[in-house]
């Protein structure tokens, strides 16, 4: 193997985890001497159209001809976004004899039977995070998937703010809750905190329109902020203004957001059962995590959670509000954490060495 082609979905524009593992990713397999070449791939993914389909069966190589197919020397590795709707696609690759691997950010919510065509069609698979790879494995009966968590950069200890300032970083869309934040910090206005939603309005115009009227309604609006969608310095200003950070999403692979926070010394707040509850382990290594040691809490919320209902997830943060100790000793083990991360090459390393393998 002397070349990489990653396929990359086309249709996501807007910042996202799944985005900057892709690109370091390719940063760190050229770092190692691999020749990389990025190819988006335009079409609704993963459920695109027939004719985005036949383009990408083109570029597997699935159909034997075209000047697009795959030299032998060539591995292509697809985001899990485009390859969980194309199973018939990746299906004819492996029978043209293509070394195809997928590489999955988030399992499927819905077509789980699509699903587990590709991926039982793919050379490999690799996961990036653990969560994902379980989910995986249990729920098609699925072995061998490897794993290569996300990398964080070096950051700037953040300095937080008088009162608390909370950062709640994600594009506003329905998994990632917003709602619900802001039905739990409504129940909060006794006391004294701000809050920034730092994140893209315009993947989802509607929900971003629920939310701001959502904080209208409880007369929030001197209290919280919305930024849009930010980078560079002005992300920066907003991480160094945080005390506390939080990632309450319904489904949850990994969430970089996590470990970008602790990069920083920021304590994090997570829903349990997800996948962020290991990225808030990460640099916890070899600790009893157990509820009590960990750099900020995880809440379990029940399945059926209603933004009417937010008590668990307003109850932790008032804890943190006002018990000193308890900030205090999130913040200590977020610093500790901070220590531990794993950098960028690491992922890069793990994915070679399973396409390798």
């Amino acid at each position: 193997m002397d070349r990489i082609r990653l396929l990359v979905p086309g249709n996501i524009h807007h910042h996202s985890g799944g985005n900057i593992y892709n690109a370091r990713l390719v940063q760190g397999l050229k770092a190692l001497g691999v020749d990389v070449e990025v190819l988006p791939v335009e079409g609704s993914w993963p459920y695109a159209g027939s004719h985005a389909r036949r383009r990408l069966g083109s570029l597997l190589g699935a159909w034997e001809t075209g000047s697009e197919a795959e030299q032998p020397d060539t591995v292509t590795l697809v985001d899990g976004l485009i390859a969980m709707g194309t199973p018939d696609e990746l299906e004819f690759a492996a029978k043209a004899g293509r070394q195809t691997w997928v590489l999955v950010h988030m399992p499927a919510p819905a077509h789980q039977e699509r699903e587990a065509r590709s991926l039982r069609a793919a050379t490999g698979v690799v996961c990036t995070s653990t969560w994902a790879s379980k989910v995986l494995e249990e729920r098609h009966g699925l072995h061998g998937l490897k794993v290569a968590l996300p990398g964080t950069d070096p950051a700037t200890l953040a300095e937080g703010s008088a009162p608390p300032h909370m950062v709640i970083v994600a594009a506003l869309l329905p998994n990632k809750d917003q709602l619900f934040t802001v039905s739990a910090l409504a129940l909060l206005q006794d006391l004294d905190w701000t809050a920034s939603f730092v994140g893209s309005d315009q993947v989802d115009g509607d929900y971003a329109q629920r939310v701001r009227a959502a904080v209208k309604m409880h007369g929030l609006d001197g209290r919280i902020q919305f930024t849009g969608e930010l980078a560079g310095e002005a992300l920066e200003s907003q991480w160094r203004r945080a005390d506390l950070s939080l990632l309450v999403s319904r489904a949850e692979a990994f969430g970089m957001v996590v470990t970008e926070s602790l990069a920083r010394g920021i304590p994090v707040v997570v829903r349990d059962g997800t996948g962020a509850v290991e990225a808030l382990r990460l640099g916890m290594a070899g600790k009893d995590d157990d509820g009590g040691a960990l750099p900020g809490a995880k809440v379990a919320f029940p399945a059926d959670d209603d933004p009417a209902n937010p008590a668990l997830l307003a109850q932790a943060l008032r804890h943190w509000l006002e018990d000193a100790g308890t900030r205090d000793a999130w913040r200590a083990r977020a610093l500790e954490a901070r220590g531990a991360l794993p950098g960028w090459e690491q992922p890069a390393a793990h994915v070679l060495a399973a396409i390798r393998g």
